[in-house]
């Protein structure tokens, strides 16, 4: 393996999992990359004050911060990371906010959510879904913890454009944009809508679907 591929090869599995320095560099560089798509996904959940609302996977933490404007002090906002780099950073870094009890940060993936059934009005997750081998699980824990009636935000790159990228030959599952509402759609959400952030045929995607059924009574 050349020096130019085991770069690559080791920039994905800090894509995927960061740890260490590394990984909180490449945190960095994400967070002021993906700074427009987090918003938009965030802008996309319609959050709203007192709301419970979760960012799924992350990572850097710049969602966490949006979620939070967006819910205010009576509101409650839900972390989940399967990176325990990420995890401390965001520990240190909304210190104030956990102690409130207005941010709890989790250990877990898609795959598993350490959430209660119907708890959240909102979920984003972004960059995540190429690092999930069993999508219909991921996307069925989603649904279980979205209420009805709630939204989820799903941003996924494009994959036609993120072939061009080297790194993304080292483990990166680029499904169809097509697939993945789909099988969202399966899980129990609405038909999503597909918007997209940026300009171009190679623009993010952003993935806003409902949660179907009957809301609880007060929602």
């Amino acid at each position: 393996m050349g020096l130019r591929e085991r770069f690559s090869a080791g920039l994905a599995k800090q894509l995927g999992h960061p740890s260490g320095m590394r990984g909180r560099l490449v945190a960095r560089g994400l967070n002021k990359g993906n700074r427009n798509v987090v918003l938009a996904a965030v802008a996309a959940s319609e959050v709203h004050r007192d709301q419970t609302v979760a960012d799924l996977g992350f990572g850097g933490g710049v969602g966490l911060r949006l979620l939070l404007d967006g819910v205010g002090v009576g509101g409650r906002v839900h972390g989940v990371e399967i990176s325990e780099t990420m995890l401390d950073g965001a520990r240190r870094r909304f210190a104030q906010e956990v102690e409130a009890g207005r941010l709890t940060l989790s250990a877990g993936d898609l795959g598993a959510l350490p959430l209660p059934d119907a708890s959240l009005d909102a979920a984003i997750t972004t960059n995540t879904v190429y690092f999930v081998e069993d999508l219909p699980r991921a996307f069925a824990e989603v649904a279980r913890v979205v209420r009805p009636g709630g939204r989820v935000v799903v941003g996924i790159g494009d994959p036609d454009n993120m072939r061009t990228m080297t790194f993304t030959a080292h483990g990166f599952r680029l499904r169809p944009v097509e697939e993945v509402a789909g099988l969202l759609e399966a899980a129990g959400f609405g038909a999503p809508a597909d918007r997209r952030v940026g300009e171009g045929e190679g623009a993010f995607h952003l993935l806003v679907a409902q949660r179907v059924g009957v809301p609880p009574e007060g929602h």
